[in-house]
């Protein structure tokens, strides 16, 4: 599931070819929008809360999307058009006027929202490092309200802080050097969210560092634990575990963690 730093990255991606600019096409491929029609209006600006996009056009519009694990954005440029073999999973169509078109695939959530309603969507998230609204005291405010709740679902919870996904979670906690199972009330919940801030910032903000997390670009080394099931730790050389995910539990998503590096509860 793509996670805060890439929708970040998405926005400044689209923006190029949609901001400022009138659309000649603007069509939801949504049941419940199929009839909505955005020709004619103009792109303000593309915005980001954690993992939802919000564009916004005159007239008081927002598009709402969200990814989550299948979805995808790309532009074409004038004159060019997607393979027909692609065509059924456009979701959302937006042609710029003598200009590229972007296509929303295969989203799973596309809300067309009055702008002044845009809390309906997003209301619920909390701070986003990503925002200039960003509030780190707010954020640990909301993950102390439940002290007893493990370290790795509290992070993931975006009504807590907005835009750590499964990877930025399992690095966190190893770069904090706690078990990912580790209670609340045990970790210094203000340390953890600076380095959480820090972190989708530099992956956003810093060209090739999007989601390297030991420094290092080369493949198989460019994360702690994420994805390294089995293989040494780069730091002590114990291997990494995994505990698989648990359908149907968001509290227990596949996390990966180094024995030595972070003391603390496993995951029974």
């Amino acid at each position: 599931m793509p996670e805060g730093d890439s929708v970040y990255l998405l926005a400044r991606r689209l923006e190029p070819a949609l901001r400022g600019r009138r659309l000649q096409r603007g069509e939801l491929r949504v049941p419940a929008h199929a009839t909505d029609d955005l020709a004619g209006r103009t792109t303000l600006e593309l915005d980001t809360h954690g993992k939802h996009l919000l564009t916004r056009f005159d007239g008081g519009l927002t598009l709402h999307t969200h990814l989550r694990m299948d979805g995808s954005w790309t532009v074409v440029r004038p004159g060019r058009s997607l393979p027909r073999n692609l065509l059924p999973d456009v979701r959302v169509l937006l042609a710029v006027e003598s200009g590229p078109t972007a296509y929303g695939l295969s989203i799973p959530v596309v809300e067309l929202l009055p702008t002044a309603g845009e809390s309906d969507a997003v209301g619920h998230l909390g701070p986003d490092p990503l925002r200039a609204d960003w509030n780190a005291a707010a954020a640990v405010s909301r993950l102390e309200s439940e002290p007893e709740r493990t370290l790795a679902a509290a992070l993931l919870d975006q009504r807590n802080l907005a835009g750590l996904g499964n990877l930025w979670v399992n690095e966190i906690c190893f770069l904090r050097g706690h078990s990912p199972w580790t209670p609340m009330n045990e970790v210094d919940l203000a340390a953890t969210v600076a380095l959480a801030a820090r972190a989708l910032r530099h992956s956003a903000l810093v060209p090739g560092a999007y989601q390297v997390t030991t420094g290092r670009n080369r493949r198989g080394q460019d994360h702690w634990v994420s994805g390294r099931a089995g293989q040494p730790c780069l730091r002590c050389g114990t291997l990494i575990r995994v505990a698989a995910e648990v359908p149907g539990d968001p509290e227990r998503r596949r996390t990966w963690w180094c024995p030595r590096c972070q003391p603390g509860p496993g995951p029974d």
